[in-house]
């Protein structure tokens, strides 16, 4: 070992065989143990202190280092680091979390955006998470123009809606929540279940909708309607679900008739129900589907827009809608909605949504 030549005469530091206990503190509980042992000798300190930390002495008897405290603060810091991390670890996750709902899915289609905790269960809570994923569809014709709404289901402006709101159309503006507007085009048609995709032009980071289940939905269940009736964009109504898998009959494809407000003439898409016909003739080409009947109000132009569970998800595409007839009304306009409207389930679009982007059933 490498000696220094110290200042302090002899004898002045304490030697291994001076049987003087050690002056560096110790617990009291292995003081009481080793003070009375053969030759006084204490048990060695964890670690030695460094000469170099004091600055002319060794610390006087009784003198506590220190540097002794240094393990403590050591672990407080230690402590508080680990609290910090942990709750910057749980703020990512929550985002994660949150993202979560705008990753594309297998079916291509983007999870949008669903009703947060707090409003959970509210009609208000809906609307807020939904609207800006609903869409209002004007369609121009040689016959008019036809007032509709649509479901955007992908960020890049995929938008579902009946057939029969852009059946013959020669062009297709689509108006956002925000009022921006966009020229759409036809992706594919599906006349045989009243089902259309269409696609903005030079959109991208829509809001989108996150398209749910319609096979677990039971009669009473509470629903929301958005769409754009009458020209209204974002209006929402309420109600339940009143039945399930009604026989509903529309106009297949004919394009001299079809649309909502055509020509402004608040002519009302015309169905079968039962045997009977509402709202006009349907015509000789027809289509029958399983539909999700409602009593949230549905008026002329909700057609292609949402049918939404509590949980903000589309169970739905608004479809058909009876009105009584305007002398029935007792007025010189189309009477609106009496509780009685029909949607097509969404699981029947999940279901067509390949055919229709491949345009095979057009």
């Amino acid at each position: 070992m490498h000696m220094t030549e110290s200042p302090r005469p002899s004898g002045a530091y304490t030697t291994d065989q001076d049987p003087t206990p050690y002056p560096y503190p110790y617990d009291t509980a292995y003081s009481t143990a080793y003070d009375g042992a053969a030759g006084g000798y204490p048990p060695p300190p964890p670690y030695a202190p460094d000469p170099s930390s004091y600055a002319s002495e060794p610390p006087a008897p009784g003198h506590r280092d220190r540097r002794a405290k240094r393990p403590v603060a050591l672990l407080a810091a230690v402590a508080l680091a680990a609290a910090v991390i942990g709750g910057g670890t749980a703020t990512l996750v929550g985002q994660l979390s949150d993202g979560g709902a705008s990753a594309t899915g297998s079916t291509g289609t983007v999870q949008g955006t669903t009703v947060s905790q707090s409003s959970k269960g509210t009609v208000s809570g809906v609307a807020e998470a939904v609207s800006p994923a609903i869409v209002e569809i004007g369609a121009a014709s040689s016959a008019g123009k036809s007032t509709g709404s649509g479901v955007v289901i992908t960020e890049d402006g995929e938008i579902v809606t009946n057939n029969h709101v852009i059946s013959g159309a020669q062009q297709i503006e689509v108006t956002l929540s925000t009022g921006k507007t966009y020229t759409a085009d036809v992706v594919g048609t599906d006349p045989d279940k009243d089902l259309a995709l269409i696609k903005l032009r030079g959109a991208s980071g829509l809001k989108t909708a996150a398209l749910g289940d319609s096979s677990q939905v039971k009669v009473g269940d509470q629903v929301v309607a958005i769409g754009s009736p009458e020209g209204l964009t974002g209006t929402v109504t309420s109600g339940i679900i009143s039945a399930l898998d009604r026989d509903v009959t529309v106009a297949k494809d004919d394009s001299g008739s079809s649309g909502e407000n055509q020509g402004g003439g608040g002519q009302q898409w015309p169905f079968e129900f039962g045997g009977q016909q509402f709202n006009g003739d349907t015509g000789e080409k027809t289509t029958t589907y399983k539909a999700l009947q409602t009593d949230a109000s549905l008026n002329p132009g909700n057609s292609g827009g949402a049918l939404i569970n509590m949980d903000g998800e589309i169970i739905g595409i608004n479809s058909a809608m009876y009105a009584p007839s305007s002398s029935a009304a007792g007025s010189g306009s189309t009477a609106g909605s009496v509780g009685l409207g029909f949607a097509i389930p969404v699981n029947t679009l999940k279901a067509d949504l390949d055919t229709l982007r491949a345009g095979d059933g057009s």
